[in-house]
């Protein structure tokens, strides 16, 4: 969501997110990928499991800063647009209803927002937010670690076997991202609303009167107290980002608050703005850059291309294999096309932002 009276360093700290975002999505090839920019298989966690966590944060923390209404009516209404655009991006190019995803990014993003708007809206009490994202927390852990599956077991955290996973086959069968489950299936939105909720208290003591210093360095102790608290939980439910787990939650909610603190304290407190206006460029059009980024995606790997031998490649893979393979070794060359991805979108990016055109739900 995007604010009226800005804070540049919370649109650094969404650009940044962005820009890794694309990096993460858009490898020349995916056989060829550095570790740290792959997810973890499942238990664990490594850097790109950090960034969709990342922009929920960055959405509670919008929440409390925004100027524009927050009524329920409003409020749906730009959550009900979110779902929209990324079921079309879910369904691009063939919209396949058999096979149409049905959860996904923008469609978590939606439900987060909208839970957490509404909550915000009705009451702002740190007190009431902090309450309800530990009941969240804990009541998400107890469900998953407590209430068996039918034919399961209780407490089976496996692809397959968790509760998550048969609920979403048991709603969503054939439109999820795998055929048993899904990582943004319906079950693990509520510990990721949880996420969007650390994000309000953190907008709320960036928004308060204190001392600019002190705001900075309250919420660096709460990051690493949350990291910490995340870490310990770890051993009774492990952190992972594909199950949303409560203690991915302190912890990826704790490195988000971490990243924002030292963002803050660079622009804010100290002044130095010279090298954000590229990351500020991303951040005020997020979803404008998700959507892209999504379609350039889509496009290139739609368009097949036969070779002289008869082979068919798809057109990102011509591209790859013409202009980036030659340049480096096997990973380097896929991440120089991730990168050169990222400098298209941010050339239209930045045109968009000198004709001020915002794309807002």
């Amino acid at each position: 969501m995007q604010t009226s009276s800005r804070l540049v360093s919370l649109d650094v700290f969404r650009g940044i997110t962005m820009a890794a975002m694309v990096i993460v999505n858009n490898p020349g090839d995916w056989g060829h990928v550095h570790p740290p920019l792959l997810h973890a298989p499942w238990h664990g966690w490594t850097p790109t499991d950090l960034i969709f966590p990342f922009f929920l944060f960055i959405v509670g923390v919008a929440i409390t800063l925004s100027k524009r209404s927050v009524s329920a009516g409003s409020v749906l209404r730009r959550a009900a647009i979110i779902v929209a655009v990324g079921l079309f991006l879910a369904g691009f190019p063939n919209f396949d209803l058999t096979t149409w995803r049905i959860p996904g990014v923008l469609q978590r993003i939606a439900l987060c927002y909208a839970a957490a708007a509404l909550l915000y809206a009705r009451w702002r009490r740190p007190a009431v937010i902090a309450g309800v994202a530990a009941a969240l927390m804990v009541g998400y852990w107890a469900v998953m670690t407590f209430v068996p599956v039918p034919g399961g077991t209780a407490g089976d955290l496996s692809p397959d076997g968790n509760l998550g996973a048969f609920v979403d086959r048991s709603l969503m069968s054939g439109h999820l991202w795998k055929p048993t489950w899904d990582p943004e299936g319906l079950l693990s939105t509520f510990p990721a609303i949880a996420t969007t909720l650390l994000g309000v208290l953190a907008g709320q003591w960036i928004g308060s009167d204190a001392v600019k210093v002190n705001k900075a360095a309250r919420l660096a102790v709460a990051g690493a107290a949350a990291i910490c608290a995340g870490l310990a939980w770890d051993s009774l439910f492990p952190i992972n980002k594909s199950l949303w787990t409560s203690s991915y939650v302190m912890f990826s909610g704790g490195a988000a608050a971490l990243l924002l603190a030292l963002c803050y304290w660079t622009i804010d407190v100290k002044g130095w703005r010279s090298w954000t206006k590229p990351f500020v460029i991303l951040g005020v059009n997020a979803l404008a850059l998700y959507a892209l980024a999504a379609l350039l995606a889509s496009t290139l790997g739609s368009i097949s291309i036969e070779l002289d031998d008869g082979r068919a490649i798809s057109l990102s893979g011509l591209i790859h294999a013409s202009l980036f393979e030659p340049l480096a070794s096997p990973k380097n060359a896929s991440l120089l096309y991730a990168l050169a991805n990222l400098a298209v979108l941010f050339l239209i990016l930045f045109g968009m932002y000198r004709q001020r055109i915002f794309l807002r739900a």
